[in-house]
């Protein structure tokens, strides 16, 4: 039995993946990290949706983004490359426009588990996260030292369970509806209220008889 079907048995859900390779001098014979993304993400049971390559180009990079998130059976989106600080590293000019929520603490927590294998050198990532639609996306280093950190220590433990969390119907605040009086009745506002209009009434400086 492959691990997706024992996902899916299991009654956890087996998510789609869209794959996006950042980079100016690999191709698809040398896109080692867009290969270790695929093997990880199939090794934990879901699915590659599509997987591509492109140049350092902003342009570039957010129409292939904006592409991967208008195929319906995509739930997340894992980037690769140009998250640093070199002038071609664009990919967080290009995407983190299109966030309609941040999610800071995964490039918090993946610069923390960076520091402990290689240093003060972590601070230099500008590994980040969002949501678009529900859908994550996740901006994430070249280095395939550091795809299998990100993936295997934070992403995909966490990633079926947040989505379920982004896509809960926001609850509705209860509006309290007091029925108006019958036509011609006299009746007195409730004690709450009266209370309420007599201190409204004292903070104008009025007094009341």
């Amino acid at each position: 039995m492959v691990v997706g079907e024992h996902r899916s048995e299991a009654g956890e859900p087996v998510l789609g993946f869209a794959l996006l390779t950042v980079s100016d001098t690999r191709n698809e014979r040398t896109d080692k990290g867009g290969g270790l993304l695929a093997a990880l993400v199939a090794g934990a049971g879901h699915r590659v949706v599509s997987r591509g390559l492109v140049r350092d180009d902003i342009g570039e990079i957010r129409a292939e983004v904006k592409a991967a998130l208008a195929l319906p059976s995509v739930d997340t989106v894992l980037v690769t490359g140009g998250t640093g600080l070199a002038p071609r590293d664009v990919t967080i000019e290009a995407v983190t426009p299109l966030f309609e929520r941040e999610i800071p603490g995964f490039g918090e927590l993946f610069r923390m588990l960076s520091f402990a294998e290689i240093g003060a050198a972590a601070m230099l990532s500008r590994a980040t996260a969002g949501l678009v639609s529900g859908r994550a996306i996740f901006l994430l280093p070249g280095s395939p030292a550091a795809l299998e950190l990100a993936l295997s220590r934070l992403v995909l433990p966490e990633i079926s369970h947040r989505l379920a969390q982004a896509r809960r119907p926001a609850r509705s605040a209860a509006i309290s509806v007091v029925p108006a009086p019958p036509k011609g009745s006299r009746t007195r506002p409730p004690r709450l209220e009266q209370s309420r209009i007599a201190s409204a009434i004292i903070a104008t400086g009025l007094q009341v008889g």
